[in-house]
């Protein structure tokens, strides 16, 4: 069953009839709807290119929340053969917000990172909803240091609305971790392209985004705070999320004007979770073509130009 969100009532409304008009249709085959099915269909793809034409930043937001928009999980089975996680931090224990492991893509022996939130209660209390603790972090150097020693591209897909930020998880050196993972990143000598696939949050994200390529999805967010969190500390008010979202500029297209992201990535009408075996090979087709121009440089031409990328966000503002 299709999770409408709150904007999208219009759209809601009108597929409800077309389920309404097969249903009867079904059980009464004297019955042709045919034809009102199809003027339905029609004025349910019209208004769901209107509504999805002029989406503003909060409303975007629900879009990269949607519970049924791909997830790690899904774009590891689609993109990836031979796909090996590793566990474990080698020093506290495992994390499964963070998946980390060795994979083909396309035939390539490639090193992937990503966050996975989970799709039912099970899996998201297993995945802590895709919020890291040190040891995600610190699984993901280990998986970076591999892949610089073998000399494998890294391929990230980061999908959190922030690391987690509970007492144990501070007492263990969350701050650190994430800094360290960051400069991982940095100082690693083979490509990293990094993919925005739902929510971008804080330095949960950018501790495995800092990559010499970073696309987002058309409707993902990336943000250095949560809207409701930025709201609290602005405010005190988290109800004025949608006013912090706008302030913020956390879409896509905001973030490539200001060149902070190379790319987007178009979604299906509706988003993500519309049609994800769409959105999932197109993201694999621009993974591809990123590293096809990437595979050219030396190791000191990627760990100069990354460095570079970063130092230069924010000079031309």
């Amino acid at each position: 069953m299709h999770n409408y969100l709150d904007f999208e009532k219009p759209i809601s409304d009108l597929e409800g009839k077309i389920h309404e008009l097969k249903k009867l249709a079904s059980e009464d085959e004297s019955i042709d709807t045919s034809d009102e099915v199809g003027r339905l269909e029609i004025r349910v793809r019209e208004s769901m290119a209107d509504i999805y034409s002029k989406l503003n930043a909060w409303q975007k937001t629900q879009v990269a929340r949607h519970p049924q928009r791909p997830h790690f999980v899904d774009y590891a089975k689609a993109l990836f053969t031979e796909f090996t996680p590793l566990a474990g931090d080698r020093k506290f224990s495992e994390d499964a917000a963070i998946q980390a492991g060795f994979a083909r893509f396309r035939g390539q022996p490639i090193a992937i990172i990503g966050q996975e939130k989970g799709n039912d209660t099970k899996s998201r209390l297993k995945h802590n909803f895709g919020s890291a603790r040190p040891e995600g972090y610190r699984k993901a150097i280990r998986v970076l240091e591999m892949a610089d020693r073998f000399g494998l591209p890294v391929i990230t897909l980061v999908d959190t609305a922030g690391a987690y930020p509970g007492v144990g998880a501070e007492e263990r050196g969350q701050a650190e971790a994430i800094a360290r993972s960051t400069e991982m990143c940095l100082g690693v000598k083979v490509p990293i392209i990094s993919v925005v696939i739902g929510e971008g949050g804080s330095g949960g994200a950018i501790a495995i985004a800092t990559g010499n390529r970073v696309y987002m999805l058309e409707h993902s967010i990336y943000s250095v705070i949560s809207p409701e969190g930025a709201a609290s500390i602005l405010w005190r008010d988290s109800t004025r999320a949608k006013e912090a979202a706008t302030n913020m500029k956390i879409t896509a297209e905001d973030l490539k004007g200001l060149g902070i992201i190379d790319g987007i990535i178009p979604e299906p009408l509706g988003g993500a979770h519309r049609d994800p075996q769409m959105v999932i090979a197109a993201a694999g087709d621009v993974i591809f073509n990123a590293l096809g121009e990437l595979s050219s440089r030396s190791g000191e031409q990627l760990r100069g130009d990354r460095r570079q990328k970063f130092l230069n966000i924010g000079r031309n503002l």
